[in-house]
């Protein structure tokens, strides 16, 4: 039996071994200021700051890596959750986002810090600095929520701006729709 343990432990630790050699990609894409949200939204600097220590590291192209992402399977797992945080929000392009879409944005962070959501609880641990106090978790949620309503209402005045307005081509064209039917 010892000697069956024996072989099963040197098996996973060269198996250990050998998957170090497959790490992830630590590259960060190069990151555009003029697509920032930061630099695009101009917030308090509180806010950026929490925005900076809380969120950047997985939701934009500025992540820093740790040592322990030159672990594997450690590196794998970070790396994924990395990718997913990129794919639902990336601050880094938050200028190529549309309004609707910003504004939709702002309000899913405001409700997931409200709820204790983001950061991931996961994270915290080796990201003191990204722990938020109640005072912080409200703040930062109250002004997404308040950034969303903005977003939404200029939204909504443009969308009435544009929508409302009947062109005078429009209206000939119509007309002469109207004179082909009778």
């Amino acid at each position: 039996m010892s000697k069956i343990l024996k072989w099963v432990g040197l098996a996973l630790l060269a198996v250990l071994v050998a998957i170090q050699f497959f790490g992830i990609d630590k590259t960060n894409p190069p990151v555009n200021a003029n697509e920032d949200f930061i630099t695009l939204a101009a917030p308090p600097a509180d806010v950026a700051q929490i925005l900076k220590n809380a969120c950047y590291d997985c939701h934009s192209h500025e992540t820093a890596y740790p040592w322990y992402t030159n672990i594997e399977p450690v590196s794998w797992w970070i790396g994924r959750h990395i990718e997913e945080g990129r794919e639902h929000l990336n601050f880094s392009i938050w200028g190529t986002y549309d309004a609707e879409k910003k504004a939709h944005k702002a309000e899913e962070c405001g409700e997931e810090v409200e709820k204790g959501e983001m950061p991931l609880k996961s994270y915290l641990p080796m990201h003191p600095e990204a722990r938020l106090s109640d005072a912080q978790r409200e703040r930062l949620s109250a002004w997404f929520l308040a950034m969303s309503e903005m977003s939404e209402a200029q939204e909504g005045s443009s969308d009435m701006q544009s929508g409302g307005e009947v062109s005078s081509e429009e209206e000939h064209s119509e007309e002469g729709e109207h004179e082909h039917e009778h």
